[in-house]
């Protein structure tokens, strides 16, 4: 809360965790969709609530920076400190991502048409529910990677480079895309999704809903719903790749 100057009102951590709960919980919601399953939606706005007490601890009334600006550097640094210290989504993971992409994409290309699951996983030489494991385990990585656009190993990793700030972000090549014909390119492939697919990506990313939420209105469990966000992800990055490819020089 504010004094009646204006100023930072530090004598009341309660009042100020229930102003600020809202931007904690908008950043962790931010952050979740970039992560996998394993990462509980509550363990982030936890320990955002933690940073959020640092922030107001250490801010100083003269800063140039608005508090909210402090404190969302502060929030997000906390987040991404305890996803550092927990191995966030391996190096294998990634590929594995990659690895169903070009899948789905030798399928499209064979059938002219969005293939099914037994179909990416035959192309994959593995069962139905390996696949489906597979899926489980890769849900929350990404559309674009840097890694897609840097192959130098020594560079800051995702994580680091989250931690620079909107400022730097806003440079950051995903940024660059969403500017140009990528965002058609994306609305596009969004719309080929199976009708299934689309209302997930749109119950998570528009409406916000938690992975249990949308299970509950796809009467589906939370498992199948991970599985099918991975999925639409993968045939988005599918149809995505030439554009990838091309950004990444």
């Amino acid at each position: 809360m504010y004094t009646a100057q204006g100023k930072i009102d530090k004598s009341g951590p309660s009042a100020m965790l229930i102003q600020y709960a809202p931007l904690v919980r908008r950043l962790a919601l931010q952050m979740i969709a970039k992560l996998p399953a394993s990462v509980e939606l509550d363990d982030l706005i936890q320990v955002g609530m933690l940073g959020l007490l640092e922030a107001a601890g250490r801010y100083q009334d003269d800063q140039s920076a608005k508090f909210e600006t402090y404190a969302t550097q502060r929030i997000r640094g906390a987040m991404l400190d305890e996803l550092r210290a927990n191995d966030w989504v391996s190096r294998g993971l990634r590929q594995s991502s990659r690895s169903v992409a070009s899948a789905v994409q030798a399928q499209e290309n064979k059938r002219g048409r969005a293939p099914t699951e037994g179909e990416i996983a035959e192309q994959l030489q593995m069962s139905l529910d390996s696949y489906q494991h597979l899926l489980q385990e890769i849900h929350g990585c990404q559309l674009v990677y840097y890694d897609d656009f840097d192959h130098n190993e020594q560079d800051n990793n995702f994580l680091d480079r989250q931690n620079q700030g909107e400022a730097s972000l806003l440079n950051e090549p995903l940024s660059q895309l969403l500017k140009g014909d990528f965002r058609r390119q994306l609305i596009d492939a969004i719309e080929r999704l199976p009708e299934r697919e689309r209302l997930l990506l749109s119950l998570y990313y528009d409406e916000e809903l938690n992975l249990r939420e949308i299970g509950a209105v796809m009467e589906v469990t939370q498992s199948r719903v991970c599985q099918l966000h991975s999925q639409a992800i993968s045939r988005l990055r599918a149809s995505l790749s030439e554009s990838i490819e091309t950004m990444a020089g």
